[in-house]
């Protein structure tokens, strides 16, 4: 059994470093101006506060936040929203852009991110390093798998879950020996072998890996002697090449630590899957409770005025059924059904939202019906426009993704925010 004592003194000795440089074509124009881990989620949130969140609750405390791709947005969130930690403790939150630092270009895989931070891992002296993603919508406690990796001797520990056979090319796949031992790993294979036990699920990497700091920086200086015959990424190079010879086990993320139900984990990495994973958000008792007090998510977030819901009349009603809003929005003489809506939005009169996420500071004219969408922060939407109704029209305004979920940017709209005027 692990000891709070114990399970401390292994969060003390960990480095964790948040991958958070990509750029998420699959988000299609929501990764446009911002990194994938910068995402608005969940009503209040960006998805890299989730990871954020879990090393602060889980007692890891000295993270290293390493950024490539238009991370600017994600940049001054962080600095407003986590400055909090005691650098006399030894506690911090580092953001580590690519600086070429040990080879003259950027960082070419996520192997090489790390690889390219050598000398600043070094100087934190960790026992442990835990390596994230950014771009992943869960609650874990990482003290759990820590205990594991050291029961185990592991030189590596990967985070799984399984996931319906035909999702699994997405992901790294692995199998593994009754002792959890993994013995085979293919990144984002065309043909995914199932678990011996399910013939309709495959065990995947959530992205979440534990190593020895000396076993990393031995397997990422190999890697990096290999040049162009690597592709300097973890799931495709790192974790392949070290199975056979070192001992790399695979931890179960379930409810109950390594036991219990499988938890609850979302790569929210396409426009459907954005759109589903802030969707159950509104459902009765959703299966990520975003109202937990003993793990709560973090962020930062402006000093808004309540939501106000004005105007009574019969055909002029401000109203929210199943639905989310959040703080600074206006919903006036306007219906809002089965919806997340985001800070600072204003929908106006006679209009009706259904189904949709609305990004922050959307301004929504009168007598539109939106429905099945995701309108990107800041757009302004003209007094009557239709969404979500006709395929046709909306596939040659916006983008549609295959299931039928309409994104509305406000470069589509011809509202061009991020350039010079």
């Amino acid at each position: 059994m692990y000891t709070d004592r114990f399970v401390s003194r292994l969060t003390n000795d960990t480095l964790a470093l948040i991958l958070a440089g990509g750029r998420g074509t699959r988000l299609k124009d929501l990764t446009l101006w911002r990194a994938k881990p910068a995402v608005p989620f969940g009503g209040k949130f960006r998805i890299i506060d989730f990871s954020l969140s879990n090393c602060m609750n889980s007692g890891v405390r000295r993270v290293g936040v390493l950024t490539q791709y238009k991370s600017h947005s994600m940049i001054r969130h962080i600095q407003k929203g986590w400055g909090y930690l005691r650098g006399e403790l030894g506690e911090f939150i580092e953001l580590l852009p690519a600086q070429q630092r040990i080879e003259s270009n950027w960082y070419s895989g996520t192997a090489n991110a790390v690889y390219q931070n050598l000398d600043i891992l070094r100087s934190h002296h960790p026992v442990y390093v835990l390596i994230l993603a950014g771009d992943h919508v869960y609650k874990m406690d990482y003290g759990p798998m820590l205990a594991f990796h050291v029961e185990k001797a592991a030189d590596l520990t990967i985070g799984c879950i399984e996931v319906p056979l035909p999702e699994a090319s997405s992901f790294g796949v692995m199998s593994t020996a009754p002792s959890g031992q993994v013995t085979s790993f293919c990144e984002k294979p065309d043909k995914p072998e199932p678990t011996s036990a399910n013939s309709d699920v495959a065990l995947v990497s959530m992205g979440i890996y534990i190593f020895s700091t000396e076993f990393l920086i031995e397997q990422l200086i190999k890697d990096a002697e290999l040049g162009d015959q690597s592709n300097h990424d973890f799931g495709k190079d790192i974790i392949p090449s070290v199975i056979a010879e070192h001992q790399v086990f695979a931890y179960p993320f379930r409810s109950g630590g390594n036991s219990g139900a499988q938890a609850y984990w979302r790569d929210v990495g396409t426009v459907d899957a954005y759109w589903q994973a802030n969707l159950e958000l509104i459902e009765v008792t959703p299966e990520l409770n975003l109202y937990d007090k003993e793990w709560p998510i973090w962020t930062y977030q402006e000093q808004n005025p309540p939501a106000k819901f004005v105007f009574d009349e019969k055909d002029r009603r401000g109203i929210a059924v199943d639905s989310m809003v959040s703080g600074g929005s206006i919903i006036a003489g306007a219906s809002v059904k089965r919806s997340l809506v985001f800070s600072n939005v204003t929908v106006d009169e006679h209009s009706q939202i259904k189904d949709s996420v609305i990004l922050p500071e959307v301004n929504i004219g009168k007598n539109c019906r939106i429905s099945h969408a995701v309108i990107d922060k800041g757009a302004i939407i003209p007094d009557g426009t239709v969404i979500g109704e006709n395929v046709k029209l909306d596939t040659e305004l916006y983008y549609v993704s295959p299931g039928g979920v309409v994104l509305v940017t406000p470069d589509m709209l011809g509202q061009k925010l991020h350039f010079a005027r």
